[in-house]
């Protein structure tokens, strides 16, 4: 773990999910092009599953450097990441990975970095960086929306929040307070790390559909935020796209829908046969991705209503665990997402102009979900009073999207702003790597 010095180094750690692990990675990879050298610290078992991520080209200027967690009786080492985690223990893997601080500073004190780039949750990555002088600079992986409405919340309990049309409804306000009261840390996450972060917030956003809400963070907190881009994950796994795209090539352009409700969240029996009803009333062609927590010993058969596979037939693939989600968005036959609204789902939805079939699940896919609707990428599927999905709805707002007349204008401005996006994607890394550059000089 030598520390190799080139323009700037840089300790990056993410929090031990993939959608944070993704897009530091994808950020790392952007700036070693511009002659960064790069620390991506995290669990064995998450530093295992992206090792083959980090190409030849990025040999030299991305390092993967280790962090040990604490033994906890609950937690062996293949928990030590939020991918296939049972629910019940993440409060325990937060719990560990903050116990892991004394092993983080050690990281420091043997690298020490120009630079650290860390997650929303480590108020104490920045405590360590700055008894060694190092400027820490905090790059939460969700939308400027959230990260402002969340800070308003905890300030302004009076005050309504200046954007109405991002709102939440009782049973997922519910649902958040419950996700705050949980966190292990006393303080609340997004207020006390992000105000730490020297000078700049990093965000994975574009000015094009955040602008205002990115310029409402500013305010808030009092730093510059600097957009990133959409950090969309390099396409590697073509050996797994084959069969499906072999499928996808037997299906007429845009008929198609994706389904997949990210990394972390499991649908319920209740809400799998909700989704598998909506898709056979739908009659829309679809690749679904089911996931099961680690140790569950469920299959695909046994979730799905009896005879579902036989009678959908050429119509739906269904896949367990895993899909290339990047690759299978980009093909031309995708002309929807049934997403959770994870923020890097939603990136990767408008990156490739697909537009989303919004069915947010919890934490802050809600509030992704209004600015879908509100930008006019996409339709929410209405759940019914207790937030519980409603086939009809989701047949409903699938048909619209992707085949019917009234769902023209989304699916053009999906479009549009796609390829307002990657026209910007080059700018805006030059723009990070002056505005770190310019923070290293000036410690």
């Amino acid at each position: 773990m030598e520390a190799k010095k080139h323009t700037i180094s840089v300790l990056m750690l993410p929090w031990l999910a993939h959608g944070h692990i993704n897009p530091f990675l994808e950020l790392a990879k952007k700036l070693a092009s511009k002659n960064f050298h790069i620390y991506l610290c995290s669990t064995p078992v998450n530093l295992n599953s992206i090792k083959k991520r980090v190409s030849e080209k990025y040999s030299q200027s991305i390092e993967l450097i280790e962090l040990h967690l604490p033994s906890l009786p609950d937690l062996p080492p293949h928990y030590h990441t939020t991918n296939g985690l049972p629910p019940h223990l993440m409060n325990t893997l937060k719990t560990a990975f903050e116990l892991a601080s004394p092993n983080f500073s050690k990281i420091l004190q043997t690298l020490h970095p120009d630079l650290v780039i860390h997650d929303y949750n480590q108020p104490w990555v920045t405590d360590s960086a700055s008894s060694m002088n190092i400027p820490a600079v905090q790059f939460p992986t969700f939308s400027a929306t959230v990260v402002a409405l969340a800070i308003h919340m905890s300030e302004n309990t009076e005050e309504k929040f200046p954007f109405p049309e991002i709102y939440l409804q009782e049973h997922e306000m519910i649902s958040l307070k419950k996700d705050i009261d949980e966190v292990p840390s006393k303080k609340f996450p997004y207020d006390e790390a992000i105000r730490r972060s020297h000078d700049i917030i990093l965000v994975k956003t574009c000015r094009d559909f955040e602008g205002k809400y990115i310029d409402y963070l500013s305010n808030l907190t009092s730093k510059k935020i600097v957009p990133v881009g959409s950090l969309v994950q390099e396409s590697m796994d073509q050996d797994d796209y084959e069969e499906i795209a072999q499928w996808l090539d037997k299906k007429e352009k845009s008929s198609t829908v994706f389904v997949s409700f990210g990394s972390e969240y499991f649908l319920s029996k209740e809400e799998i046969l909700a989704v598998a009803q909506g898709l056979a009333l739908s009659k829309v062609n679809f690749i679904w991705v089911i996931r099961f927590p680690q140790g569950e010993r469920l299959n695909i058969r046994d979730a799905l209503p009896e005879g579902y596979l036989e009678r959908v037939g050429e119509r739906g693939m269904i896949m367990e665990g895993w899909a290339p989600q990047a690759l299978i968005l980009q093909h031309p036959s995708i002309g929807g997402f049934v997403s959770h609204c994870g923020w890097s789902s939603f990136m990767e939805s408008m990156k490739f102009g697909v537009p989303i079939i919004a069915m947010p699940m919890h934490i802050d896919q809600p509030m992704n979900a209004r600015l879908v609707e509100y930008i006019g990428v996409g339709v929410e599927a209405a759940k019914d009073e207790d937030g519980k999905l409603q086939s009809e709805e989701i047949a409903k707002a699938i048909r619209e999207v992707v085949a019917e007349e009234n769902g023209e204008d989304v699916r053009k401005k999906a479009k549009e702003l796609s390829e307002k996006m990657n026209a910007k994607e080059d700018e805006e890394i030059d723009g990070v790597a002056e505005e770190l550059v310019a923070l290293c000089s000036n410690k």
